[in-house]
This record gives structure tokens, sequence and C-alpha cells, in this order.
């Protein structure tokens, strides 16, 4: 029997060992805290790679990975894995969803307590010899109000926690219908009433280029004065600067952070050499029972798909046969790329998703591509995980209406996905095709025609079709210091209506976007990420 060789680079619980001691032919090696230089050297000698946090995939390391077939993150995120890297070489990537949405919810409601007790900052007097009661006088929680921005996972079960402690609890979710949060007890709110009602307010939503510095100076002056932040979601998503200037205007009384921009953290931190704020070590989904929980998953789900090909949790692949999954990775790829592109030009979940399936393509179970267009359309917008498992579960939780059909409409291309979807106010119409036998490129956006590649950040323009257009959108690029990487273009009829899809080789930041909507002839300008 050949031998199925597992590394492992982060710690993992005992119990996450054993499950791969007793399957038949496995061995596993424990090499933690290994350099990227040093995994490299090795990573082609394994079929399965486990890590944590503390380790990275990158598309260097990959290159050399000639067997492997599986990477495991004993986690739910997986921001420390180049997943289209992996995708490429045919490599799954699974995670644990759920195993640490108690232990990062309870953290939470622990860094609350502490900063309205001040209770790390008495501890440490106590322990240097000082007994400082009056220094030390906090607040209570009940009756005050808890703004949670991000309803997802952690952030309900958040809301339960708090209301057990008789606060009032505010909502800001705008993928949660306001009568699930009622039967919560919550109340949905608008940010602005989440800054000016709330004592404490915690974030739990991903970090995108749309919530990074979601929390800044500006939001700041809108809170009610005396406000505490508490931050157990990612760092970035609160401006670390303008956090450590408002609580020294006295505008924010104190702050609980567990996740840094940086980490670890620089010891000359402001925020970490504050009084007024609560520090630790990135400890969200760090329990006993957490550690434990995501070590066995993670063992397992490995041990099934690499025993018997069955893919369970997994953020690149949904749970079919290796034989169907070779014939179906590239319409994958297609319909996620379709789904992410729709949800961040509407930048708001859709309440109907119309997807049309036509040519070669409708010869298969679509079932999975249906899957990768949801995983698409919900991840930008998820503060964890979206996988091809619980994706329907979440579209449903959100309202949305999923209507699928194949076609045997004449097309211009062998295979073809046509994504329409539907919010209150706005419809959007993409339509992908698969170029030679793996390339996908967006065929179709609003009736418009063209030939985009999905990848990395585009700029996506809608503009008048006059001269000059081009011109000045490159040179206000240009002096932003954002570089052009390629360009398709695409119109209705000669000074009609046009459509401009430009790859920048960075992100775009807002007021460059302005900027650019503020040109004459633009009509939209929108940036995503693929």
């Amino acid at each position: 029997m050949d031998t199925t060789k597992i590394l492992v680079t982060d710690p993992l619980a005992p119990q996450g060992m054993e499950v791969f001691a007793r399957a038949p032919g496995f061995k596993v090696d424990e090499k933690i805290g290994l350099k990227a230089p040093e995994i490299k050297k090795i990573i082609g000698d394994y079929h399965g790679w486990v890590l944590r946090s503390g380790s990275k995939v990158t598309a260097d390391i990959l290159e050399n990975a000639g067997n492997l077939k599986v990477i495991g993150r004993a986690g739910i995120g997986v921001e420390n894995i180049d997943v289209e890297a992996a995708s490429k070489r045919g490599i799954v990537v699974m995670n644990t969803p759920g195993g640490n949405n108690v232990t990062t919810a309870e953290h939470t409601i622990s860094l609350m307590l502490s900063l309205a007790r001040h209770i790390p900052q008495a501890v440490a007097s106590l322990k240097s010899g000082k007994w400082e009661r009056q220094k030390f006088v906090g607040i209570e929680v009940c009756n005050k109000t808890l703004g949670i921005i991000g309803l997802g996972n952690v952030g309900r079960i958040v809301a339960e926690r708090a209301l057990g402690f008789r606060m009032k609890v505010l909502a800001f979710d705008p993928f949660v219908q306001p009568e699930s949060a009622a039967r919560m007890g919550v109340e949905m709110a608008s940010l602005d009433e989440i800054y000016a009602r709330s004592d404490f307010i915690t974030v739990h939503v991903p970090l995108t280029n749309e919530t990074r510095g979601l929390i800044g100076r500006e939001t700041f002056a809108r809170m009610k004065k005396g406000v505490r932040i508490v931050n157990c979601a990612r760092g970035g998503i609160v401006d670390e600067n303008d956090l450590a200037e408002a609580i020294r205007q006295g505008q924010v009384a104190g702050a609980a952070l567990d996740v840094y921009v940086d980490e670890p953290p620089p010891p000359d931190h402001p925020l970490v050499r504050m009084e007024q704020v609560v520090t630790t070590p990135h400890l969200g989904a760090s329990t006993d029972e957490a550690q434990l929980n995501v070590a066995i998953a993670v063992a397992e789900q490995m041990v099934d798909f690499l025993v018997r090909g069955v893919i369970r949790y997994a953020v690149n692949v949904p749970s079919v046969s290796p034989e169907l999954l070779s014939a179906l990775r590239p319409y994958l790829t297609l319909g996620e790329k379709l789904g992410s592109l729709q949800v961040q030009m509407l930048a708001r979940l859709p309440q109907e998703v119309h997807i049309e399936y036509a040519g070669e393509v409708t010869q298969y179970d679509v079932a999975p591509l249906t899957l990768a267009v949801l995983k698409g359309i919900l991840t930008p917008m998820m503060e964890s995980s979206v996988n091809y498992v619980n994706a329907p579960l979440v579209a449903r939780e959100r309202g949305i209406k999923v209507i699928e059909s194949k076609s045997s409409r004449a097309s211009d291309f062998a295979s073809s996905i046509n994504l329409k979807v539907k919010t209150k106010d706005r419809d959007l119409e993409v339509e992908g095709a698969i170029f030679g036998s793996k390339h996908p490129r967006i065929v179709k956006i609003n009736g418009f025609y063209l030939e985009a590649v999905p990848e990395g950040y585009i700029l996506i323009l809608h503009n008048r079709d006059v001269p000059g257009v081009v011109g000045a959108v490159g040179t206000l690029l240009g002096q932003k210091g954002i570089n052009i990487a390629g360009m398709e273009l695409g119109r209705e009829k000669v000074g009609g209506m046009a459509i401009s899809c430009i790859h920048v080789d960075d992100a775009i930041p807002k007021e460059t976007l302005e900027a650019l909507r503020g040109l004459p002839a633009i009509v939209t300008a929108e940036l995503v990420k693929l």
C-alpha cells in the first residue's frame, strides 16, 4: 500500500493527530514553525497539508507541490491561503466552518465585560501591590445599548448572549430580514442609528474593500460620546490610528481588541500602550473546545477525501466525484466569478437569482455550478466563510430566491452561463463562457458584449460613448499612482452608452473612485476583485 503523507505546520490538538494515525497507510510529519523557504523544499513529498493561521500558503510554495491534493485549514478563515493558486493546481482547500462561532462570540462578550469593568487593568494594579478601588469604577451593561455590525453566525450568538444581560440590541446587516431579527429580540437599524444610539459597538463583518476602515474618524464623530468599541473580527475594520485619537479626545471611552492590522502589533503601538484599551493576542478561536472541534473535523475531512474521494467543506470545489470535478472545474470557476462580480457591482445581496445554462455544459448535472454561483454571490458579503455545503442554507436564510434552468437556445459560445439578479431597485445581467477548454471569460454585462478575464482588481465603468473618456480615466489613474494592466471595451452603438473593464494592479481608494465618478461622461464607476 502506498503511503499517504500529511504535513502539519501549525499546532493541532492530539485528537486530530489520532484521526490520521488510525487511517491505514497514513504517515504524519509534525513540523511546527517552518519558514516559507523550508516548506517549499519539502512540500512536494506530501499529499495533504494541515495548517492554522500561523502558516501561509503562497503560489510560490505550491509550485513545488507536485503531489499535494488537499490543504486543510483547522479553522474558518482562509486569508492565509492563496485559494486561487491552489485551485489552478487542482488542490482542494478545506476549512472547518462553525467550529469557532461560539468561542469567538463568547470572547467578544468577555472583552465587552472586561472593558465595562476595567478588569485587566484592575488585575494588573492589584498584582503590582496597589489597592485602587476608586480608579477602576466601571459601568453596568444591563439596560445599555449594544450595536452589532454584522448579524451573521457570530453576530447572532453575541446578540443572544447580550439579550441575556438585558441589553438593548441593535444590529446593522443589509442581508438579514427585519422579521428574522425581530424573532430574536433584535432591532434592525441603519449604521447612523447604530452610531448615534449605542453605548457599545462590536463588529462582525469580513474585511473587504467596503469594510476596511469602516469605523474611523468620521464615524467616531457621529457616535454617542463615551462609546466603547469591541473588535474580534478582523484588523483594519476599525482604523487604529483614528481610534487612538478618538480615545485621546474623550469621544471614545475605551476599546477592546483581539485583532490588529499587523499581527503581532509592534510594542510601541499606541492602542497597546493605552490604559483605556483591553488587548488580547487574537484569542477569538482559542478555547480547548474549539481547538478540539476543528482538529478532529479537519483530520476527518482530509482522510475522507484522500481515502474515498469524498469532499466536505471545501471552499474551492463542491462535493462531487473526481471524474465530474475534472469536467466541471472551469465552469465552477466561471460560475463563482460571475456571482462575485454581480454582488460587488450591486453592493448588496439580491432577492432573486436566475441562472441559465446553455450549450455543452447542460449535459452535466449543473447543481454544483449553481452552488458555485451562490458561493460567489455570498462570499464577499459574509462575515464567515461560505462554502459549497452551506451556500444554499445561507441563501435561504437571507431570503434569496434561486431559479435554475437549462436552455436549448442558440448561443454564440459552445457553453455559457447567464446570470440575472434582482434587488428592490436594480437588475443586473452578466454572462460568461469558457474559451478553449478551461479559460473563463466575462462576455456580456447588461447587454454590452466584451471579452474580459475575470481575475484581480477590475474597474468597471459605464459611460457615454464620446471621445476622450479613456484618456481622462487613464490620466486620473496615473496621477494617483494606479497602474493599468489591461482593458476591455464594449458599446451598444456609436454615440450611445459604453462599458469599460479596466484591470488595475492594486485596489483603488474610495476618494479616487469618487473622482472617477465626477469625470465628464462617466455614469457609474465600480471596483470589483475577482
